[in-house]
């Protein structure tokens, strides 16, 4: 069976995805590109519904987004380290399904676990590449061909932005696919910074911020830790 795909989009946690970098999965998907997404935490020690309800909520959002599969690979919310353990189980999951691209959290935001996924699957891609780690179940090397870091709570300077003029109702669909964690007027659960209505608004905001720069009525922005190569200029907007 092949199970290969285009592109592998990782989270520190169910949402992660949907709110750095929504629009660009529906636009991938709608292009007839194969997308998986995996969580690398179940979301538990958030302070609105719970993991169980979390993984109902993810599932959701992938059907929204039309991605191939989405898999979590469990590891501890708020305590998991860029170590031996956590990375094999990432360098797995790539040679499992040898994306192209993979696309990974913020380098560096509020939330501390967004910029330890960041390096964790950085580290991953690289060391998936090296033939004598040894993986078992999914053995032969692979090293994708880019890491793409979204952009999420702080504010960061893009090295590329995609166009999602027509993807950002889809992008909010699959985020308010996590009802329990954004605004319900009807929720009786305690406020978090992300469950308000300006919150939404932020979301919409930065994405048409982001766009109008490049003359996009909406963009997600992506970082780089190495320069984008190109064949010609032409293949630049």
């Amino acid at each position: 069976m092949n199970n290969q795909i285009d592109v592998l989009a990782f989270g520190a946690h169910p949402d992660d995805v949907e709110l750095g970098c929504g629009g660009t999965i529906a636009k991938l998907v709608a292009g007839g590109a194969k997308v998986a997404i995996v969580d690398l935490t179940r979301g538990e020690l958030g302070t609105r519904g719970s993991a169980d309800l979390r993984d109902k909520e993810a599932a959701a959002s992938a059907d929204i987004l039309g991605v191939q599969t989405r898999i979590n690979l469990q590891l501890k919310d708020g305590f998991f380290q860029c170590d031996e353990a956590s990375l094999l189980k990432v360098v797995e999951v790539l040679r499992q399904y040898r994306p192209t691209i993979v696309i990974a959290n913020s380098l560096h935001d509020r939330h501390p676990d967004h910029g330890k996924g960041a390096e964790l699957v950085s580290q991953a891609c690289f060391l998936s590449g090296l033939a004598k780690i040894a993986t078992p179940d999914h053995p032969e090397p692979h090293r994708p061909q880019a890491v793409y870091h979204y952009i999420q709570d702080y504010e960061r300077h893009p090295d590329l932005v995609v166009d999602t003029t027509n993807f950002v109702d889809t992008k909010m669909q699959a985020i308010m696919a996590f009802s329990s964690q954004f605004y319900d007027p009807n929720s009786e659960e305690p406020s978090t910074p992300i469950s308000t209505p300006e919150f939404l608004d932020h979301v919409k905001g930065r994405d048409l911020a982001m766009g109008r720069p490049c003359g996009f009525a909406a963009g997600e922005g992506f970082e780089i830790m190495r320069p984008i190569g190109v064949n010609s200029l032409l293949d630049l907007v």
